[in-house]
């Protein structure tokens, strides 16, 4: 069948669909336990949850589910803090900041890399089945600790250079982006602009050049999508924006309203929010702020100058300064439970199977 691959054997998985670990507060427990309860895997994004927000979570998630979920870390970044970058953006950021009524901002952001290796703490205490990795590769002593206590591993590439860095790191399996993807994508080992290769072009080449399973990622949004995936090689696929509009999601309402009545042309990406390149919808932040790009700092310090204006636009209902990451696929998007989101998915494949004859289940 369609549905039993190498991925659903590894990771006790019915359905080789996973729910991307999306940072930011969308994936609620809710929605986590509900893809796992439909046969799916469901993520928690951790990216920048607290230790403590962190356990919270994966103990309300035992108590929704006793199937396997997994969660998504934010390897850390180094980037140098610059005085005179931070003092640049804050010029160019503080006509926003009084319009929404935010006080000016002085102080320098600090980068708390020791949150890292709390989190990895966690995810061993409550041996989490899963643990995936964006933004690079953690230390290979950490991947053994979590392999060595039964943990799955998984690591993500924008590049084959990529997926084989973590293959030979010994990721169990890889996430493979493509350029399709909505927010930030997981490139750490070339330029960002070097990295924009498509899904459908990126799936196979790396399929050629890794032993290990892959998991198809950027832009799938239906069943057309899984089983396109599955053909070109993956062994599994990982969905981000077509669970960041379903009911259960922590997404802000105004981010869901604007993919739901989203197109493709107007996923664009940008690096203003954070400092390194993501895709979202534009908006009135985005355009304003395109031509100074690369006058502001790098992620995460970026990130956390902009905290202030992306969180009082949510509270004042503003979505022109709010950061509304989407995928290219914005039109497949659905307002559906995430348990009904699979079962369309799973017919959607079984009848593109049943009218190809040649393909077989």
């Amino acid at each position: 069948m369609w549905n039993h691959t190498k991925i659903t054997d590894k990771l006790s998985i019915k359905i080789p669909i996973i729910q991307a670990g999306m940072a930011g507060g969308i994936t609620t427990p809710e929605l986590v336990a509900a893809v796992s309860n439909a046969g799916g895997l469901g993520m928690i994004g951790a990216g920048y949850m607290t230790p403590e927000k962190l356990e919270s979570d994966i103990q309300k998630i035992k108590e929704l589910t006793s199937k396997p979920f997994g969660v998504n870390l934010f390897v850390p970044e180094h980037p140098a803090v610059i005085q005179e970058e931070i003092e640049r953006a804050n010029q160019l950021l503080e006509p926003i900041r009084q319009m929404l009524g935010i006080e000016k901002k002085n102080d320098v952001p600090q980068i708390n890399t020791s949150v890292f290796d709390e989190q990895i703490q966690i995810v061993l205490k409550y041996e989490v089945p899963v643990c995936s990795f964006t933004f690079g590769i953690p230390q290979r002593e950490i991947i053994h600790q979590l392999k060595n206590n039964g943990i799955v591993t998984i690591g993500t590439a924008t590049t084959v250079k990529e997926a084989i860095l973590n293959e030979e790191a010994g990721m169990d399996m890889i996430v493979v982006q493509g350029s399709d993807a909505g927010g930030h994508r997981g490139s750490f080992a070339g330029s960002f602009d070097d990295s924009m290769i498509g899904t459908m072009a990126l799936i196979p080449q790396v399929a050629d050049h890794v032993s290990i399973p892959i998991i198809a990622a950027g832009g799938i949004m239906d069943g057309r999508g899984v089983l396109a995936s599955l053909v070109l090689g993956a062994q599994a696929v990982q969905m981000g924006t077509a669970f960041l509009t379903c009911i259960e999601s922590g997404a802000n309402e105004l981010h869901k309203e604007a993919i739901l009545n989203g197109t493709e042309e107007q996923a664009v990406i940008t690096s203003a929010f954070s400092g390194k390149p993501a895709r979202g919808l534009k908006n009135e932040f985005i355009i304003k702020m395109k031509e100074h790009e690369d006058a502001f700092p790098a992620y995460p310090i970026q990130n956390m100058l902009t905290q202030d204006i992306r969180s009082e636009a949510a509270k004042q209902k503003n979505k022109e300064w709010m950061s509304l990451w989407c995928g290219q696929n914005p039109r497949l998007s659905k307002n559906l439970h995430a348990a009904e989101l699979i079962e369309t998915i799973i017919n959607q494949i079984e009848e593109i199977i049943s009218n190809f004859p040649l393909i077989k289940g």
